[in-house]
């Protein structure tokens, strides 16, 4: 198949996204508003000999300080036929397309996944002190051909990190937690829970806990919780504008691209995520609780609720995003991944970020910059 590459109009790029199973919600255009200080551009490929869309990808664009030069990031892209034997032919013309738009380096996340582990196998492995990462278990399932495209990509010049491993080197997530939802029934998913979580969502509802969407109005009580959890777990809040930019640019495009949820107690906000859907993929986003009135898990009661509406919405898979492949009980992201296993889901990896230096130069110098912020 002989391919061509043009910047496509939003409308085309949307299009080709809905006739698609699931894409990444950063592939979604109007992930470029919610990224506002990023410059993007639509890219599609097309068949020669249908004239037919075949491929999509968002770019995003950073300006380097001080000089008209760009790293060109797409996000859990490109959406593109991963497998294809010509791979080549498909990464070349963007590569060339991106020089011309004055990239000078080149970072993408195949969304491809390499391997999963299975929560029984995952719950082995903590209790096995010789393991000390998810890599140092058997994989239940891998898939052979997404080593072919890491081997292509190499062969192509593009490189990895040397973060290969740990998972948050990546600008996004290259461990996360999944639960199938494709051919199971509720109670199947509600069975693979473990017995503390299944104890847990008992509890919250004996105790009268009760979940709650909420809107645009709402999203001021999400950054009260949100910004509680940032204090107690030691990181930077992203602004109560972000998540307004988010809600109203996602919702904009697909009335139901993004939901929040509140779990509540005698009238009191407990604790808050968001959801992100894109087709028969559903991702919890982002999540917040209070300090106050844990013992009434809040959170568990949460999780069941849109994971029950995920599958309400015919969605194939229920996204907990990135975990680390840490399974030592004393790294500090250890907990992440206890609470996430209990849904009974999989571990999955992606192939992780890759990039390609344009400008060998200049690439450096954003490396050095960037390991020194």
């Amino acid at each position: 198949m002989s391919l061509t590459l043009r910047t496509i109009s939003r409308e085309q790029h949307l299009a080709y996204i809905q006739s698609l199973p699931s894409a990444s919600h950063m592939q979604v255009p109007a992930w470029a508003d919610v990224k506002a200080e990023w410059r993007s551009e639509n890219l599609g490929w097309f068949d020669d000999r249908t004239g037919e869309l075949v491929g999509a990808g968002l770019v995003l664009y950073r300006q380097l300080p001080k000089i008209k030069r760009y790293l060109a990031y797409l996000p859990e892209g490109p959406v593109i036929n991963w497998f294809a034997p010509n791979l080549q032919e498909w990464l070349e013309p963007m590569l060339a397309h991106l020089k011309q738009q004055g990239a000078f380096s080149v970072k993408m996340g195949p969304p491809v996944i390499i391997r999963r582990w299975e929560a029984p196998s995952i719950k082995a492995g903590i209790q096995n002190p010789d393991v000390k990462r998810l890599r140092d278990i058997e994989a239940d399932h891998i898939e052979p051909r997404a080593f072919e495209v890491a081997d292509k990509l190499r062969r192509m010049g593009w490189q990895q990190g040397e973060d290969g491993g740990a998972g948050f080197g990546d600008v996004q997530p290259r461990y996360v937690y999944q639960v199938p939802l494709a051919n199971r029934s509720l109670e199947e998913v509600h069975k693979n829970f473990n017995q503390l979580w299944r104890r847990n969502i008992k509890k919250a509802e004996k105790a009268g806990v009760e979940v709650v969407q909420g809107g645009y109005q709402d999203l001021e009580e999400w950054q009260r919780l949100y910004e509680i959890t940032a204090v107690r777990d030691h990181f930077r809040p992203r602004p109560l504008s972000y998540f307004q930019r988010m809600w109203t640019a996602l919702n904009s495009e697909d009335p139901n691209r993004m939901r929040l949820y509140f779990a509540r107690h005698n009238g009191v906000n407990l604790s808050a995520a968001t959801m992100l859907i894109v087709g028969g993929h559903v991702w919890y986003s982002y999540g917040a609780s209070d300090n106050i009135g844990r013992e009434v898990r809040p959170s568990n009661a949460m999780q069941w609720r849109m994971l029950r509406d995920a599958y309400a919405l015919g969605a194939t898979v229920y996204d907990l995003r990135g975990i680390s492949d840490s399974l030592d009980e004393t790294d500090h992201l250890f907990g992440l991944i206890q609470f996430k296993v209990g849904t009974g889901g999989q571990a999955a990896e992606y192939l992780g970020e890759w990039d390609f230096p344009l400008n060998k130069l200049l690439h450096k110098a954003l490396d050095i910059y960037m390991s020194r912020r």
